[in-house]
């Protein structure tokens, strides 16, 4: 019989989850940038912290405008996209000292993206050996910085880089 792993902690994702289903529109709109973990707004994109991480400072970068079509996309969206990914690479070593990256794009369900109508990339610090017989068998990833402590120390690293 499994053994229960308890985190309360998420239950506010389960109970409330968006109208439209997409993050990427809803909570830049809302303009709470810290509830929302929104640690950089730029002029076509924005960058945010990812509230399911697989580790701690996993980030997302997406386009306001709602797209999920890669070679659609403005030149503009496209180079201020991959600056953030640049600048969350430094941000993020920076404060993890990760000893490296996942960057990538889900495209569409079949890839495993979550809120398929949106592209965004995945900023993701990986180190060595942080996978472990709980990520493996178990499917369970422990976090030890909530994500408040992430997006407080990230958003230091950023306004220092500013």
């Amino acid at each position: 019989m499994p053994e229960n792993l308890w985190a309360p902690w998420r239950l506010k994702y389960v109970e409330k989850p968006s109208a439209s289903g997409n993050i990427f529109v809803e909570l830049p709109a809302q303009n709470e940038d810290r509830k929302n973990y929104i640690l950089v707004r730029g002029k076509s994109a924005f960058v945010m912290l990812n509230a399911y991480p697989y580790t701690n400072g996993h980030i997302l970068i997406a386009p306001y405008r709602q797209t999920n079509d890669l070679p659609t996309m403005t030149d503009e969206e496209l180079l201020e996209i991959n600056q953030l990914v640049a600048k969350a690479v430094k941000w993020i070593s920076g404060v993890y000292q990760p000893d490296g990256f996942n960057i990538g794009v889900n495209l569409g369900r079949a890839a495993g993206a979550g809120i398929p109508e949106h592209i965004h990339w995945h900023v993701l610090p990986r180190w060595n050996g942080d996978t472990n017989f709980l990520t493996t068998v178990g499917n369970t990833r422990v976090m030890p910085q909530s994500l408040e402590d992430s997006y407080d120390r990230l958003l230091e690293a950023i306004q220092r880089d500013a």
